[in-house]
């Protein structure tokens, strides 16, 4: 289970249409509802600044947030709207969902990395490269887990790590549905240069074979 939920603040909007709407902007708030889990709808204000700088920092959509109003228990909630200025691009209203334990959610989770002072590979001069630090899963909103956790103890140079390499939380999918690569355990530049000069050079004595061979016949 996650604990790690980040908290979205908001007021309790007084009236409703589009008048208190625009009090709310004027105030330096966004308005919003909040619907679904079968309560009533719940009118809202969250701080601009503050939902700006959560915006920015992206997958604002496909994230989980633990709704804290005053007077009102906590709820976990996602987004499913964000109207913005056709100009500034900036909100001007959202819409947030109530989820039960039991919804079905599309959030991403970040990947955990363990063993990786002992991984084989690393330590024979191999990198780590992470294709993916997140991966978005398709979980119970009251199932989900802190992170996705990759094993490397047994990895070795050259080896790539996918998906399917994966043990997910029971009920837990990829929103992808195809074998993707999550992070590979690469050889240095070095080796790698060095097993291309060994195929060049072998390729250029099977060359000068076939010449001779060809000179050979022509005698």
């Amino acid at each position: 289970m996650a604990d790690k939920i980040p908290d979205l603040h908001a007021m309790v909007r007084a009236g409703t249409g589009k008048g208190a709407a625009r009090t709310a902007r004027r105030n330096g708030d966004v308005p919003g509802i909040v619907y679904g889990g079968g309560e009533d709808p719940l009118s809202i204000n969250i701080p601009f600044n503050k939902l700006l700088t959560r915006l920015r920092k992206g997958r604002f959509m496909s994230t989980l947030f633990n709704l804290k109003v005053d007077g009102h228990d906590d709820v976990r909630v996602i987004c499913r709207g964000v109207q913005r200025d056709v100009v500034k691009d900036l909100p001007l209203h959202i819409d947030l969902m109530r989820l039960k334990r039991t919804s079905r959610v599309k959030i991403f989770i970040p990947v955990e990395f363990l063993n990786e002072d002992t991984c084989p590979g690393i330590k024979k001069g191999g990198t780590l490269t992470v294709v993916r630090n997140e991966v978005e899963l398709e979980v119970l909103a009251g199932d989900i887990p802190d992170s996705i956790v990759i094993d490397l103890g047994e990895a070795e140079m050259g080896d790539t790590l996918s998906i399917s390499d994966v043990t997910l939380p029971e009920g837990a999918k990829p929103t992808v549905d195809r074998d993707f690569v999550i992070a590979s355990v690469a050889a240095p530049r070095g080796v790698l240069d060095d097993d291309e000069d060994e195929v060049e050079g072998g390729e250029e004595a099977e060359a000068s074979e076939d010449a001779a061979a060809e000179g050979d016949a022509e005698e």
